[in-house]
C-alpha cells in the first residue's frame, strides 16, 4: 500500500481534530529500508501534523525472517528478538535531528515518544497507563509537563495487593516490586499488561527482564 495514502489522511486528520488526537506512529525503522535522511526529514514534516510522534524499530521475528530469507532479501540482523530492535546509530541520527530543530524561534519537529503510551497519552493530556516513568531512560526526550504529569501519577503499588492479583492470574515464585518494575515469573504478556495498566507500574518477566542499551 502506498504510504502516501497514510501520510495525506494524518494531515487532513489533523487539520480537522477537534474532537480527537493524531499519533505518528513511525515505525518500524528498518536499516536501510527507511532510516536514510530523507526518511527522516519526510518523518520530521509529518510530526508536525500530529499531537504525538512515536519511534521505534522492528518486531524481527521469526516469520518475518523466513519472509526475508524466501524473498532473497538482505536481512537487517543476524537473529530473532524477542523485542523491537531499534539500532542504536538509528537513534542517534533521529534524536540529533529532533534536538537540531528545538531552535528558539519554535519548533520544527513535533513531540517525539519512543513508547506508544507515552504518545497516546501525552496527545490526551494523561499521564502514560504503562508507567514508563520507573524505567527513567526513556523520559529523557520526553516534554517537561509530561515528566512532571507522569511523575504525579507514579508510584510503587502494595506488595500484598500486587501479589495477590499476580497470583490469581498464575504468577509462581516469589513477586517483587523494585525501583523499575513489578517482576513475576511464569506470566505471559497478556496478563503481565493486564497488573501493568491497572498498577500503572511497569511489570517485567523475571527470567526475560526488558534492558536498553
Amino acid at each position: 500500500m502506498n504510504s502516501a495514502y497514510a501520510a495525506d489522511s494524518l494531515r487532513m486528520l489533523h487539520e480537522h481534530a477537534e474532537h480527537y488526537r493524531t499519533v505518528l506512529y513511525w515505525r518500524p525503522i528498518v536499516p536501510g529500508l527507511n532510516d536514510s535522511d530523507d526518511h527522516i526529514e519526510q518523518a520530521r514534516e509529518l510530526s508536525l501534523h500530529a499531537h504525538a510522534t512515536v519511534f521505534t524499530g522492528l518486531f524481527f521475528r521469526k516469520e518475518i525472517k523466513a519472509y526475508y530469507a524466501a524473498n532473497g532479501l538482505p536481512e537487517p540482523y543476524e537473529d530473532t528478538a524477542r523485542r523491537k530492535i531499534m539500532p542504536e546509530l538509528a537513534e542517534q541520527r533521529i534524536l540529533q535531528a529532533f534536538e537540531a530543530g528545538q531552535t528558539p524561534g519554535g519548533q520544527s519537529w513535533g513531540t517525539l515518544f519512543r513508547k506508544t503510551s507515552c504518545g497516546v497519552a501525552y496527545a490526551h493530556g494523561e499521564a502514560d497507563y504503562n508507567g514508563h516513568y520507573g524505567v527513567r531512560e526513556l523520559c529523557d526526550i520526553c516534554p517537561p509537563e509530561q515528566i512532571a504529569r507522569c511523575a504525579q501519577a507514579w508510584g510503587k503499588p502494595d506488595l500484598a495487593e500486587v501479589t495477590r492479583e499476580a497470583r490469581a492470574l498464575g504468577a509462581t515464585g516469589p513477586v517483587e516490586i523494585n525501583d523499575r518494575a513489578i517482576v513475576v515469573e511464569q506470566l505471559d504478556e497478556p496478563p503481565r499488561y493486564y497488573l501493568q495498566h491497572g498498577f500503572g507500574y511497569q511489570c517485567h518477566d523475571r527470567i526475560r527482564r526488558h534492558l536498553i542499551w
